[in-house]
């Protein structure tokens, strides 16, 4: 009785770690604020579970899959689903028509819902 009484305990340690899912983007906004430069608006949803399973970043990427910038996401956002965070002075070369956002978190790592945008040139 106490294997199987320590079995469940684990299991659902396991399921209340994995429970908060992958960090998806849902809305992208950008401006170009100048030459080569952007300024983006992004909506990421979480189920934020604390300091041990929280989204903490996004990232702008190229298509060739280099990361062009990261916002840096300092903390759970528990109270507050969806949210949305802005990062501006995104350097991004002329060359780059079209980025996309993908969001992280500290359990899964990327994985979640990615919005490929066309850049206002």
């Amino acid at each position: 009785m106490k294997v199987v009484s320590l079995i469940i305990i684990i299991l659902l340690l396991t399921l209340s770690t994995v429970s908060a899912g992958q960090a998806d983007v849902l809305k992208v906004e950008v401006e170009q604020t100048g030459e080569n430069t952007f300024h983006f608006d992004v909506t990421v949803l979480h189920n934020d579970e604390g300091w041990d399973h929280y989204a903490n970043k996004w990232d702008v990427v190229a298509p060739d899959g280099t990361v062009l910038a990261t916002r840096i996401l300092h903390h759970p956002h528990e109270n507050e689903q969806p949210f949305t965070r802005s990062l501006g002075g995104v350097k991004i070369p002329k060359s780059v028509n079209k980025v996309s956002i993908q969001a992280h978190d500290s359990v899964h790592g990327y994985g979640g819902k990615i919005i490929t945008i066309q850049l206002p040139r």
